[in-house]
């Protein structure tokens, strides 16, 4: 009989997984609590609990800072999801982002060393979500924000970075934006481009899209459109508000309307954040030598097979394909870093160096290596010290 406490192993009969390596690689969870401390007998129990534990958080009351030494505070993340934005799932609730939640720990314990609590809420308002993530903040480093849905993200980011002492870091958004940096980076090394004078097209104005067009903004590229479902943002578009008003009003300059077929005539990079599909012949309508980033996943919105007729690079969101744009590039490193040097937020100073720090790292780009491997050692070390040295 299956119970919380006695799980099914795999290959028990009338189990529809048993086969699957997927299913079997998650039973019973990613995620454990190792202490990291003996306790071997009544010595190491008076000390590591009662009566000891009373004399540290005695202190702990008197003087806060002692927690950044006396307890796991400063190596420890939360990974805080509502689950209404998971992977390309939706909104699956939270249950179902656990997960997602756990492998993000895992990610976070093997790249950064750090130790991730999953917190999978219930969802809400804004207000209700900064709330409770508030409330729950003293115990934690640094906060990474996970697959929850635009445009609320946006607001809940600020508002807990505004409130918090921490680091709060919503990696769907700027984690994203960092490695697509570092791509065009090398990118742009590989085709003989500057990277300031490319004319670029982002599919999706969700959480990634606008992320990255506000930090190209602070890079100082100038011509970048972007599209949601409707089409091209810009100043024409009187359906749009709050955040996506804002892209609007710091892009297109070129003042283009219409679908992202007119934006991508004689565009050199297309970023695809949107989940959506992308017409080959609008694809083909393209400057020579582009660069076509189509990043959603597990399907892209141009199947690389297409995008590599018209594109001297091909990056994709996949493990099967060259170019990873892969979030594992960023995240360990960045809290890493900012949770060493005691930081109180993570800057666009410190987002911007780190994807150079990342495309720094490929010494000779290729059209099938413009970022490092996600399981290059000196990844996250790199990241982290850059990031440190800005806090």
């Amino acid at each position: 009989m299956r119970t919380p406490t006695d799980p099914s192993t795999p290959g028990e009969a009338g189990d529809p997984f048993a086969n699957d390596p997927v299913f079997i690689a998650h039973e019973g969870g990613k995620l454990g609590v190792v202490a990291t401390k003996p306790l071997a007998g009544r010595e190491d129990l008076a000390l590591l609990y009662t009566p000891g534990v009373a004399k540290v958080s005695a202190a702990i009351a008197a003087d806060a800072g002692l927690a950044e030494r006396y307890t796991s505070k400063r190596h420890t993340v939360a990974v805080v999801t509502d689950g209404t934005a998971v992977l390309g799932l939706g909104n699956i609730g939270p249950l179902a982002a656990l997960p997602v939640m756990e492998g993000k720990a895992v990610l976070f314990k093997e790249f950064g060393g750090l130790d991730a609590v999953p917190l999978c809420l219930e969802t809400g308002t804004v207000d209700e979500l900064v709330e409770a993530i508030a409330r729950l903040a003293p115990g934690f480093g640094g906060i990474n924000l996970e697959d929850i849905s635009a445009p609320r993200c946006f607001d809940i980011e600020e508002k807990l970075a505004r409130r918090l002492p921490i680091p709060v870091f919503h990696d769907d958004q700027h984690g994203t934006a960092i490695v697509v940096l570092a791509g065009l980076i090398n990118g742009c090394r590989v085709v003989g481009k500057d990277l300031a004078d490319l004319r670029i097209v982002i599919s999706g104005a969700g959480a990634a899209g606008i992320a990255i067009a506000n930090l190209l903004h602070e890079v100082g590229v100038a011509d970048v459109v972007v599209c949601d479902s409707r089409g091209i943002l810009g100043r024409g578009r009187h359906d749009i508000s709050g955040h996506k008003a804002k892209v609007a009003a710091l892009s297109n300059p070129r003042d283009l309307d219409g679908p992202i077929g007119k934006a991508l005539i004689g565009a050199e990079v297309l970023i695809g954040v949107s989940g959506g599909t992308i017409a080959e012949a609008d694809v083909a309508a393209m400057a020579p030598d582009a660069l076509i980033f189509a990043l959603a996943n597990p399907t892209p919105e141009v199947h690389p097979d297409i995008a590599g007729r018209y594109a001297a690079i091909v990056a994709t969101g996949r493990s099967d394909f060259p170019n990873q744009i892969n979030n594992v590039l960023a995240f360990p490193g960045i809290f890493r870093g900012a949770l060493d040097a005691g930081a109180r937020a993570i800057t666009t100073a410190m987002k911007i160096a780190a994807a150079r720090a990342i495309a720094d790292l490929v010494d000779e780009p290729t059209s099938d290596a413009i970022v490092p491997s996600v399981f290059d050692p000196r990844v996250a070390p790199r990241v982290a010290s850059i990031v440190a040295a800005l806090s």
